[in-house]
Order: C-alpha cells, then sequence, then structure tokens
C-alpha cells in the first residue's frame, strides 16, 4: 500500500503529472528527449518573471557582504546540493574565502552523495546547522525547497528570523509556508516534472539559475568583476593562470607578453595589474588605490576608464 503523502503535498503542482510526459515511455529516446527539452525550456522564463524579487535579494546580499555578512545557503536533498555546489564554486571563481558564501544540506556533507531523506522532516535540525556556523544579524538566510514547506528549511528560517537575519527562500510551489516565512520570498512556478515529483529536474534548475543570479549579481554589486571579467580569479592552476593574462590583456588592450610582465610585477593580482596598465602606475599604488576603492577597480580608476 502506497503511504500518503502529508497533508497538501499531493496538491502542490511540483506533485502533479506532467500531461506533456503521460506517455514517455513510450516514445523514442529522441522524442523522449524533446519532451524533457520542452519542458526545460520553460523554466528560464519561469525564472525572468520574479526577477525584481531576485533583485531585491542580490542588493540585500551585496549589502550583507559590505556589512561583513554572510550569504548562507540551507535546503535538504537535491534543493541542499545546489546550495552547496553554488557556494563551492564562488572561492575559485571571485576569490572570496569560503566563509563568505556558505551552503548547508540537511544531513550534512555525508548527504551530498548519499541521500539521507529524514532529516528533512527536522526543523530543530535546520535551526542547528545555523547555530553550529554562529548566524548572525549580519547574514542573509537563503532557505531552498521546491515544496516550499520543507521542516528543516522552516525551521532554519524560524532561527534566522529570531536573530534578526535577513531571509530569503527559493521556492517552486506558490503561496507556500516557507515563502510567508521570508523578508524575500522567490517563488519560481516551474509546474509538473517530467517524472511526477521528480523535483530535482525542472524545479532543481529553476533553483540552480536563482544561485547563480544572487551570487553572481552580488559579487558583481561589489567589484569583483571589471565589466564581465573575473578580475578577482585566484590563478591557482596552469588554466587560471592562462586566463589571468587575457583577462589583463582583455581589460588593459595590451599584449599577452605586456599582460603576463604587468601580472608578475603584481604578483599575480589581476586587479593590481589592470589598474597599474591603464592608470599609468606601478603596482604598489595601484594596490593602495584599489584600498582605498574597496577593490573595485573603476574606483580605484576614479572613472579614467569605461
Amino acid at each position: 500500500m502506497t503511504e500518503p503523502l502529508p497533508s497538501g503535498l499531493g496538491k502542490l503542482t511540483t506533485e502533479q503529472r506532467n500531461s506533456a510526459s503521460v506517455e514517455i515511455d513510450t516514445l523514442s529516446t529522441v522524442d523522449m528527449l524533446r519532451v524533457i527539452n520542452d519542458q526545460d525550456r520553460t523554466v528560464a522564463e519561469a525564472v525572468r518573471q520574479v526577477i525584481p524579487s531576485i533583485a531585491l535579494a542580490v542588493d540585500a546580499i551585496a549589502d550583507a557582504f559590505r556589512a561583513g555578512g554572510r550569504m548562507v545557503s540551507i535546503g535538504a536533498g537535491t534543493s541542499g546540493r545546489l546550495g552547496v555546489l553554488d557556494a563551492s564554486e564562488c572561492p575559485p571563481t571571485f576569490g572570496t574565502d569560503p566563509s563568505l558564501v556558505v551552503g548547508l544540506i540537511a544531513g550534512g556533507d555525508h548527504a551530498l552523495r548519499h541521500a539521507i531523506e529524514h532529516v528533512e522532516d527536522q526543523p530543530d535540525a535546520g535551526a542547528a546547522a545555523l547555530k553550529e556556523i554562529g548566524l548572525t544579524s549580519r547574514d542573509v538566510v537563503v532557505g531552498i525547497a521546491a515544496s516550499g514547506r520543507t521542516p528543516f528549511v522552516l525551521g532554519a528560517v524560524a532561527h534566522a528570523r529570531e536573530i534578526d537575519a535577513t531571509t530569503v527562500c527559493i521556492a517552486n510551489s506558490p503561496d507556500s509556508p516557507l515563502a510567508a516565512a521570508v523578508d524575500i520570498p522567490i517563488t519560481v512556478v516551474t509546474g509538473p516534472e517530467v517524472v511526477t515529483g521528480s523535483t530535482r529536474m525542472k524545479a532543481g534548475t529553476a533553483q540552480k539559475l536563482v544561485l547563480n543570479m544572487l551570487t553572481t549579481g552580488a559579487m558583481i554589486g561589489i567589484g569583483k568583476t571589471f565589466g564581465n571579467l573575473m578580475v578577482d580569479v585566484q590563478p591557482t592552476n596552469a588554466k587560471l593562470r592562462d586566463r589571468s593574462i587575457r583577462i589583463v590583456a582583455d581589460a588593459t588592450g595590451v599584449e599577452r607578453d605586456a599582460a603576463e610582465g604587468a601580472l608578475a610585477d603584481a604578483s599575480g593580482e589581476v586587479k593590481t595589474a589592470i589598474v597599474a596598465i591603464l592608470a599609468g602606475i606601478g603596482p604598489d599604488e595601484a594596490q593602495t588605490r584599489l584600498a582605498g576603492a574597496n577593490g573595485v577597480v573603476r574606483v580605484a580608476l576614479d572613472g579614467s576608464t569605461s
């Protein structure tokens, strides 16, 4: 006998059958993949509909970073894994300290590779996870749950509200308890999944897109890019060293050899090399300007370049 879904879950759009895929198991592989792709194409538009809400969250996160706070994503299952993935990609991309963007998953790191489903039903565990990292009022907590009603995430958000941390959510079901519980709700309604209830698909894709926008938007806001160049990249391997040279060359218009030399003079610091070249100054003065500009290249250049 199938165990019934908890009260109300069966009514969620993410738990409904998708009319476009009812007979997907009878299709050829190509047609089956076309059905999946057709459904995936709807996700970006669903995200577009809530850009104003995403913008509010981006600004709140950027403000938190400037004030010494963090962005903390928390979720269970796929939602938690996506938060951890996004957090882990910020240090190599933007040169941030690993503590600036934190990803937490119900069940801890072991749950990244192994399903630990029962923990998501424990609100106290969500609160405990935030207490363990010393959450403060300067932080922004992003609760992620396709259903918008995962107890682990609701417990985490409740604790965050108690200490006056800013709260955001990424949910995929309209009118959810999670959206009602946070300061900035982001509800991306992705509808029924190709495989009924498999929110690792469209809902998960939407969550990844929004997380990309939150962290990338906030990093742009605090000057981690110059134009669309990732000028805080850390050249820790051959690929990133080559990318750093190309970034300096693209940002300044100099030849590769000159960019490589400027980087060497700047001890591998991309921003320093760019400011030194564009302002016609030495690396020490470039570092001083950047320090006075909170690391923002355009401010360090005092508007002398576009």
